[in-house]
């Protein structure tokens, strides 16, 4: 009871914002959550776009076929006459120790090389279907990586740190840009069959808030784990989701701004949303028999019909204004494109499942006018060396290695950078794994050097101090 004697103490104005920050931080939380595109805020120095663009963007979306453990690069785009020549003989040339310290005689490789389409570009017996689409490829045959051991590489690759826990590529495009899709992530991984070494940690977020992390998604009939409502009806599941998100708001009132909170609710929203548009993305009933047939659905080899099943659900989740899809390799009973022995096999088996559905995506995306605007990234970790691990195999070989790229305002039709005369080294326009994240973030409109998210007391990028733009392949 008030006695009438007292009146109670003011609240400052500090106090006063104190309290209430909470419900400004719930309330632009509400406005983000109706809004189809949500990213990192510009800092206030920064001359971006609404989107967070900071010049005009070439490409609205990045599709990551990833060639888990390394394809050899003498063996699939770029022809060494010279390995022939000397094959079995010693390498004329001053080598690093390689990954196991097996420097065996130079190894020639297994398969022809041709010429193909209005460009010539040189491909290999491995890649008949890919070699139908060169005029749309931009080779480079001079990617360097600083790492030789598989799961520092693919963090190298991923994140652009060789440590565990830096925020993946995927990641920090949806940072930077937002997601045009309102009921699926905006980075999804499609696992075809494999997780690399170095694990889910490819695929996250790191510090940056868990909302830009990679979602895992499989090609089979539950690609999401528990995305089936348990309740029997929309109310009774929207009901206990109002329930939940009262109670965060009520947290985030007392606690202020709460980044990981925002996250989880932002997550749990999208959770919801993803019960109805998961199974329909992942639904290929409506696609013709001939779309189908084309990724490779009626393969007689079943890790061709793997891989067709996550590239067409590529191309799907393009359509629907995914930002960031990346896609794992399928299993094909070797150790992915590792092969330091059973080099013809491995290969053989790693490019007949992948092969097809590769070049199907492609001609998919050019003929629905989707390839413009998507920049497609093909290649591994690093590559092989010229010279066999014992007889048949080959080492890893991060000083010289190919990688190629398509559409999002790419050149088609040519090559970039050079290797030495057995491919072990790169010799010309040498490129950097940061140029290659450099080039990805400038085609979707960010400057590289301006995407940053302060942690631990200064400000990192996924480029961290390096990289540049490689403006000899942009169209």
């Amino acid at each position: 009871m008030h006695c009438g004697k007292f009146s109670a103490t003011p609240v400052s104005r500090r106090e006063m914002l104190a309290r209430a920050a909470g419900g400004f931080g719930a309330a632009a939380l509400g406005a983000l959550l109706d809004d189809r595109a949500y990213g990192a805020k510009p800092q206030a120095n920064d001359k971006t776009t609404a989107s967070g663009m900071h010049h005009a963007a070439k490409a609205k979306s990045v599709i990551f076929l990833y060639m888990d453990g390394g394809p050899s690069q003498v063996d699939t785009f770029d022809p060494k006459p010279r390995l022939t020549r000397e094959n079995g003989k010693p390498i004329q040339m001053k080598t690093p120790p390689t990954q196991f310290a097996n420097v065996g005689n130079v190894l020639q490789s297994p398969w022809k090389f041709n010429q193909y389409g209005q460009s010539g570009l040189w491909v290999s017996d491995l890649l008949p279907h890919t070699a139908t689409c060169v005029d749309d490829l931009c080779v480079i045959r001079s990617m360097t990586s600083n790492f030789s051991e598989h799961t520092f590489a693919n963090y190298f690759l991923h994140s652009g740190s060789g440590l565990q826990g830096r925020p993946s590529l995927g990641a920090w495009t949806t940072y930077g840009l937002g997601s045009e899709c309102r009921d699926l992530p905006g980075y999804v991984v499609l696992n075809g069959g494999l997780i690399p070494p170095g694990g889910l940690d490819n695929f996250g977020a790191g510090f940056l808030p868990a909302t830009y992390q990679g979602s895992v998604f499989k090609a089979t009939q539950t690609p999401v784990a528990d995305v089936q409502p348990r309740e029997t009806s929309d109310a009774a599941q929207r009901n206990k989701l109002k329930l939940l998100d009262r109670l965060d708001r009520e947290t985030l009132a007392a606690r202020g701004d709460d980044d990981a909170l925002e996250s989880a609710v932002a997550n749990y929203e999208l959770a919801y949303r993803m019960q109805s548009a998961v199974p329909e993305v992942m639904n290929f009933a409506d696609e013709t028999a001939e779309t189908k047939k084309l990724y490779g659905f009626e393969s007689d080899y079943a890790p061709t019909q793997q891989y067709a099943a996550v590239c067409l659900a590529a191309r799907r989740l393009v359509e629907r204004g995914v930002r960031f899809v990346e896609i794992t390799c399928p299993g094909v009973g070797a150790d992915r494109w590792d092969q330091h022995a059973k080099l013809v096999e491995g290969h053989q088996n790693n490019c007949r499942a992948v092969d097809q559905p590769t070049a199907a995506l492609l001609k998919d995306l050019k003929q629905r006018g989707l390839l413009d605007d998507t920049l497609v990234i093909w290649g591994g970790e690093f590559g092989r060396t010229p010279m066999a691990q014992g007889t048949n195999g080959r080492d890893h070989n991060p000083f010289g290695f190919s990688m190629w790229l398509a559409g999002g305002g790419v050149r088609g039709g040519m090559t970039y950078g050079a290797t030495d005369d057995y491919g072990y080294y790169a010799v010309e326009d040498r490129t950097e794994i940061h140029d290659l994240h450099a080039t990805m973030l400038h085609l979707l409109g960010v400057d590289h050097t301006k995407l940053t998210y302060r942690f631990g007391g200064r400000d990192f990028r996924l480029t961290d101090v390096y990289g540049d733009v490689l403006h000899g392949i942009l169209a």
